[in-house]
């Protein structure tokens, strides 16, 4: 069998992980569910014109999908996190998504695509950003007396992971971002690239590799009940693993929602097999790019409202509470298995 690209990073760890699951089997009692949009209403070209229009569309649509969707444990709507880059900021569109997040069904976090940064200018750009955020729109929050923000990295290069360097350039990347307030990233699964981490299916603590080589979320401590912190910046990672669908060969499944894979049951079944876990929670972090229109479409013409009903459908199957939640949302609930305080309630989504 031919093996996807760039399998000898991410394969033994799975398979690893695949094992360790099945001799020590748990039985979860919630599974807390996030959507990590790569939002990018000005990629790929688009005008502002289509760009607005984009946002338009979510803003009158999101609102009435998460709506009709069955709520949660906590009697909470589905959530949505938009994690828009820095590079593309205008002031119209984050006013746009900003009126979503209002309605308590959204929020938004940071995203930033860079090549050759240098230490300064990422200080610069996010410092900046994250103050237009907060001081422009009322997004991010306060912990500890200063502004935290969730992360995915552009073209999932973190931390000057690409073999050829292009696409960040930043070694040190995890202690920048430590640093400046962001209480975990995103970015992983991102197959099949080679910037794939090491870690699979795990929420882990990664600490930032004393010589500055890149790629210091290659390694890391997995987050336990009561552990406590184990190091630098938490790493919430999506499903990652081997799907049949009835085929003689095997598909990546990384929890992608896209025009051309939407969520079935079948995906749906799988997440819960795959996903990470903290004690008797599991978390499913699925991400998508949902300001292409190849995306767009598809997800709010059915798509998303079809996902929440599997996902609903397919925890009261294994008896285990469903939480809708942001990715902030998501870390909270974490955190509070990591420091051992109560994890079954979940505040609202702009807090």
């Amino acid at each position: 069998m031919r093996l996807p690209r760039n399998a000898e990073i991410w394969l033994v760890p799975y398979l690893r992980d695949r094992l360790r699951k099945n001799l020590r089997p748990t039985r979860p009692k919630r599974a807390w569910v996030a959507i990590a949009d790569h939002y990018e209403p000005l990629g790929m070209g688009a005008s502002i014109e289509t760009a607005l229009g984009c946002v338009a569309r979510w803003r009158d649509r999101w609102p009435r999908i998460a709506g009709d969707a069955p709520r949660d444990a906590a009697g909470q709507r589905p959530q949505y996190s938009f994690f828009y880059p820095q590079e593309e900021y205008r002031r119209e569109l984050l006013d746009g998504i900003a009126e979503i997040v209002r309605l308590g069904v959204a929020d938004v976090e940071v995203h930033l695509h860079h090549n050759n940064e240098q230490r300064d200018t990422f200080i610069r750009k996010v410092t900046e950003y994250c103050r237009r955020l907060t001081g422009d729109h009322g997004l991010l929050r306060q912990q500890g007396g200063r502004t935290v923000f969730g992360f995915i990295h552009g073209n999932w290069a973190l931390d000057n992971s690409r073999p050829d360097g292009k696409w960040c350039g930043l070694n040190g990347e995890i202690a920048l971002l430590r640093d400046f307030g962001c209480y975990a990233d995103f970015t992983m699964p991102s197959i099949p690239s080679p910037t794939q981490g090491r870690v699979v299916n795990q929420i882990y603590w990664c600490t930032n590799n004393s010589d500055n080589r890149p790629r210091s979320f290659d390694h890391g401590i997995e987050a336990t009940v009561g552990g406590g912190r184990r190091g630098d910046l938490l790493m919430i990672t999506g499903p990652l693993g081997l799907r049949f669908d009835e085929r003689l060969m095997p598909r990546m499944e990384t929890g992608e929602l896209a025009g051309y894979d939407l969520p079935t049951a079948s995906r749906v079944r799988r997440w819960f097999n795959l996903a990470p876990a903290i004690g008797e929670d599991i978390f499913l972090k699925l991400y998508t790019h949902g300001a292409q229109e190849r995306n767009l479409e598809p997800l709010l013409n059915g798509g998303l409202a079809s996902l929440f009903h599997w996902l609903a459908d397919e925890a009261e199957r294994r008896g285990i509470e469903i939480h809708w939640a942001t990715a902030w949302q998501m870390y909270q609930a974490a955190d509070a298995l990591i420091h051992d305080h109560k994890s079954d309630s979940v505040p609202a989504a702009s807090s």
